[in-house]
């Protein structure tokens, strides 16, 4: 498709909001599903609640089927109008993908590494070259072959052997993350008998090409709970549990160290971690705790040569870094090497031989600080722009002075670059390739504060297409998550461009609960802070308002699983601030699912939420819970999405959500439901297919907005 057709004058769009801003929406001709009223009870705490929804938690039940099936006819039905404009978003989306693309390849054990798409293909294909990027190409992975006959399908957790010789990967076709292992004869091709189920996908080499330590998966629950050990060419029933987590707090992993001589496995929960360590060069042998677990005592470890780093926040609340030896690794015998800042978050380090470079946040943007080993000279790399993001790459090499990162901002694509840590030199290996006509020197960004309600100043990061005027008329998405200390930071997306290039103002709000301010922010908005983030998202909205990006008749909301639950707060809080919220994979029966320890992720989540079985937490959940504060009155135009499988966010809590709004919504807005039958949490797989369901979001605020085109 010619992008020149979806080019649209920003003043020709204003006239057009403006006038939707005057009209109803288009009535479906179809009436909405209502789903049918069975009164449960729960009581607790002397309190009794009545959810008249919860039988749609039975999965298997043909009538919770046909509740879900009728709601996507009616979802269908009522973005009829939009059919042509979502396929010609898809395409359009699509056309700025290079389909024939490849990453920039690293060396590891003796080959250089790459994935590499081909066109019209969904999924990527795993290459090597030996020795030299000259050398003949090896395909030793093609998912789009394993995916054959799947309508989802995730690889996880590919591993190669010391000898270069073995593959294990694991594969979930169902998209509930529970993965089955196999393994691959990377020479000849053949795909061996051994087959471990029920496992998190990921695991560790022993150094003997024989021994792999693997993560087992609850299906219940989803908690990654033992580390076992296999040995090739035996029965599953024959491996060894090195590691049982009995918390049902933690979860458990293992991963093979940088340095290759180290296999380790973690436990954390949100407030805190514990780690042991295997030389693995002795797979048989017994695993040595590093540090014992504390309450709000929170670590991670790296490994060179005989010393063990520890970023630890003990007696530091943003972090500090210390060292110790491997034969001495308790927190008792660990030495100071960067102490901490109040006003600086270190997020993580990548260690040379001469070099370290630690990944620091300060003012709510990432930092990368290159310090010298030996001259103890230290600078940070100059990004140039006020708002973005960057990250440390793929750096398997300790003895080099070159560092690999990775950055990107609202306007610059994502690029990866090469950074000589002694001479300072810069060198692009490669930018995100968008194809058609874009010049980022069309948009402009900006980096604002917002006062919150509490005087608190929350960032937002804002981007639109130049000669935009702050008059009121543009229609304006609003994006947050806000939760379990994940930092939101300016990216970006060539699919953004279909809103940007059609007169729409993108804005990332940057609320407490994420961590881009430090621990603080984090700290700021969960337990019993957690309010602070549906306020900071409300005052955002205002910002935006006031400031004259747009009015209340065309400020868009969007936000998933956790910044889902931000959508369900905010549309209860202040419904008549919206024209339109999109919710995806919500997270918003917040009370029942957290007093269920039969649902996924229920119990590692105390500390983010609460436990609801103490009082003071029930009542401030439920003071919040979406499902639970719905009442009556209007709401704005509202989309949610789902996926019948999702491990994290179960179907029914939309569902439920969207069953109760129907008969309290005083209003004639649109509630839409749409849920993938075929998917879980991250929606369809495949790069492509992922578009369709961007292309329906996209359109269902295009048609509120006025836009056709």
């Amino acid at each position: 498709m010619n992008n020149m057709r979806t080019k649209i004058i920003t003043s020709v769009m204003a006239i057009a909001f403006l006038a939707s801003c005057n009209t109803k929406n288009t009535k479906s001709d179809m009436k909405a599903p209502i789903a049918e009223i069975n009164p449960h009870e729960m009581t607790i705490h002397g309190h009794t609640r009545t959810d008249n929804y919860f039988w749609l938690r039975e999965r298997e039940d043909k009538k919770v089927i046909k509740y879900l099936e009728d709601e996507n006819a009616y979802t269908d039905n009522a973005l009829a109008d939009t059919k042509q404009f979502q396929e010609d978003l898809y395409k359009e989306m699509r056309a700025r993908i290079k389909e024939d693309d490849e990453t920039v390849p690293y060396k590891d054990n003796g080959y250089y590494y790459y994935t590499r798409y081909e066109e019209g293909k969904e999924y990527k294909l795993h290459c090597r070259k030996k020795e030299s990027l000259d050398a003949a190409e090896e395909i030793f992975m093609d998912e789009n072959l394993l995916a054959e006959g799947h309508d989802y399908f995730s690889l996880g957790g590919l591993e190669i052997s010391d000898d270069n010789k073995i593959a294990a990967f694991g594969i979930d076709t169902v998209s509930r993350r529970i993965y089955t292992l196999y393994f691959k004869n990377l020479e000849t091709g053949e795909i061996y008998s051994d087959q471990i189920t029920g496992t998190s996908g990921g695991g560790a080499w022993a150094k003997d090409n024989k021994t792999f330590f693997y993560i087992s998966q609850d299906e219940e629950t989803l908690r990654s709970d033992r580390i076992l050990r296999h040995q090739l060419a035996t029965e599953q029933a024959a491996d060894v549990e090195v590691f049982n987590e009995k918390d049902e707090t933690f979860n458990c992993y293992a991963w093979r160290t940088k340095s290759k001589d180290l296999i380790m496995i973690g436990s954390f929960q949100t407030v805190s971690s514990e780690f042991r360590m295997l030389d693995a060069g002795n797979p048989t042998g017994e695993f040595k705790i590093i540090q014992p677990r504390e309450r709000d005592h929170e670590y991670s470890v790296s490994h060179f040569e005989n010393k063990l780093y520890i970023s630890t926040n003990w007696n530091a609340k943003n972090f500090r870094l210390m060292e110790t030896t491997i034969d001495k690794p308790g927190k008792e015998n660990w030495k100071e090497v960067i102490a901490h800042r109040e006003e600086t978050l270190l997020e993580g380090i990548e260690i040379f031989k001469n070099f370290m470079v630690v990944n620091e946040r300060t003012d709510g943007l990432s930092q990368l600080r290159i310090i010298n080993h030996s001259t103890e000279e230290e600078h940070y790399l100059d990004f140039g722009e006020a708002a973005y993001t960057s990250y440390i790459g793929t750096n398997m090499d300790f003895d080099t002075e070159v560092l690999r990162y990775g950055y990107s901002s609202l306007t610059t694509p994502w690029s990866m670059l090469d950074y000589n840590m002694n001479t300072k030199a810069k060198n692009l290996l490669k930018e995100q390739e968008v194809i058609g006509d874009f010049d980022r020197a069309n948009y402009t960004t900006e980096r604002v504060m917002v006062t919150a309600d509490d005087g608190t100043q929350v960032p937002m990061s804002i981007v639109y297409r130049k000669g935009l005027k702050k008059d009121g008329s543009n229609p304006t998405l609003l994006y947050a998550y806000g939760s379990y200390g994940s930092s939101m930071d300016p990216y970006f997306s060539s699919v953004r461009l279909s809103l940007l290039d059609r007169g729409f103002v993108y804005a990332l709000a940057h609320i407490r609960g994420g961590q881009e301010m430090g621990r603080g922010w984090y700290d700021d908005g969960k337990l019993l802070n957690k309010k602070n983030t549906f306020t900071d998202f409300i005052n955002c909205g205002e910002y935006l308002i006031a400031e004259k990006y747009t009015t209340t008749e065309g400020l868009f909301a969007m936000g998933g699983s956790a910044g889902g639950l931000l959508m369900g707060a905010v549309v209860n809080m202040r419904p008549d601030l919206w024209k339109g919220v999109v919710a995806a994979v919500p997270f918003v029966d917040v009370i029942t699912t957290m007093l269920d320890e039969t649902i996924p992720l229920t119990t590692g989540e105390y500390d983010e939420w609460g436990n609801p079985n103490v009082k003071e937490y029930y009542d401030y959940i439920l003071s919040y819970s979406p499902y639970d504060n719905v009442e009556v009155h209007e709401y704005p135009n509202m989309l949610i999405t789902t996926g019948l499988h999702d491990s994290q966010v179960q179907y029914w809590e939309p569902a439920k959500w969207v069953a109760k709004l129907r008969v309290n919504k005083t209003d004639d807005n649109l509630l839409l439901l749409h849920t993938n039958m075929e998917a879980g949490h991250g929606g369809a797989s495949g790069r492509f297919e992922s578009l369709k369901e961007t292309a329906m979001e996209y359109a269902f605020m295009f048609k509120l907005a006025g836009i056709t085109k």
